[in-house]
């Protein structure tokens, strides 16, 4: 067989091996999903556990303390949301109808001033202002029915923080100190930060979007922080989705001059962390680029539902690190990254051309 029928057999062989991965994982989501969240906290919730144990606090007391608080806010928070997820949802109906009288009454108005012109009525058929609104009760009661795996959840989370500690010594004892394990910890050190001070801007963006939408008045305050915190875990688009369902049931519930008020309100709040505040705090981006953010957030939704749209980032990233520790396949990782890091890799190769030739 010659060389290049070799690589089509194997390309063949390595696409089909990618489709059962990927029909394996969405199939087996309900056990995964748990355990991707565990990862998610775990990477969170690391950095504090160490700190505790430099403390002299013992690495299985730590781990304890540190994921029974997280457990605590979760159960609390889940408690107060849940409600107003039960509210929202018995009050939804009312607020749809309202919605497309509104809508029916936006699109007479325009039929009537452009002389009855068809493409109205054809634009009034694809507006459905009411589906984005009922996405909030699917997309909470979606991240709800997930945490109910909480005790699953919580012994993951323990149990990867106390190997946290011990990895270093087991990966030494497993494949002798001179192993190459640098890129992977500075990736592992990378991502928990980036998912720490997400968290941070994640919820103080909750925050003051439950602080906005209760001044204005808007029901249920909690739901929309809940959803604005939720969400900015989404790069981009996020914020976006976010702010939709509060500014249309500010239109419903208030009037255009509250629902203008909501709408500047989430544009401040999302241009200032989104702009200023988090590239601040990072320093640096997630290294793919936004068009593969984009594409890998509707991937990992088909795949994982709600909880792979939030985890879409990090999950891209571990992609893109496997797919670097192959040569094979590292061209697939200089795509998906950023410009900044393909530029780093241009440079990389003509750095190590330069060293071959003078070797």
């Amino acid at each position: 067989m010659s060389a290049s029928e070799t690589r089509k057999s194997s390309a063949i062989v390595m696409a089909a091996a990618v489709v059962v991965i990927i029909y394996g994982m969405q199939f087996a989501k309900a056990l995964l999903v748990p355990f991707l969240l565990a990862a998610f906290i775990a990477l969170i919730t690391v950095r504090p556990m160490l700190w505790l144990q430099q403390r002299r606090v013992p690495a299985v007391l730590a781990a304890l303390l540190i994921v029974l608080f997280v457990m605590l806010i979760l159960a609390v928070v889940g408690t107060v949301v849940g409600r107003s997820i039960a509210e929202f949802t018995a009050a939804l109906p009312g607020y749809q109808a309202r919605l497309d009288r509104i809508v029916a009454d936006v699109l007479a108005f325009m039929a009537e001033h452009l002389n009855g012109d068809d493409s109205i009525q054809d634009l009034g058929d694809l507006i459905n202002p009411g589906r984005v609104m009922g996405f909030v009760t699917v997309f909470l009661n979606a991240m709800r029915g997930v945490l109910t795996s909480v005790f699953l959840i919580f012994f993951t989370v323990v149990f990867i923080l106390l190997e946290a500690s011990q990895l270093r010594t087991k990966i030494e004892a497993a494949f002798g100190v001179e192993a190459d394990f640098e890129r992977p910890r500075l990736f592992l050190i990378n991502l928990g930060r980036y998912l720490g001070i997400k968290t941070l801007v994640s919820v103080a963006t909750g925050f003051l979007a439950w602080l906005l939408t209760w001044s204005i008045g808007l029901d249920f305050p909690l739901l929309w922080g809940m959803l604005a915190f939720l969400l900015n875990y989404v790069p981009t688009i996020g914020s976006i989705i976010a702010a939709v369902p509060a500014i249309l049931l500010a239109l419903v519930q208030l009037g255009p001059a509250e629902a203008t008020a909501t709408m500047i309100g989430f544009v401040a709040i999302n241009v200032a962390f989104g702009n200023f505040i988090e590239p601040r705090l990072m320093g640096y981006g997630v290294g793919i680029s936004p068009l593969v953010v984009f594409v890998g957030l509707i991937f990992w939704y088909w795949v994982f539902g709600p909880v792979g749209m939030l985890l879409s980032v990090p999950l891209t990233m571990v992609v893109k690190l496997l797919l670097e520790t192959d040569d094979e396949t590292r061209w697939i990782a200089v795509l998906l990254g950023s410009e900044r890091d393909a530029a780093h890799s241009l440079a990389d190769d003509e750095r190590q051309e330069s060293a071959r030739r003078r070797g």
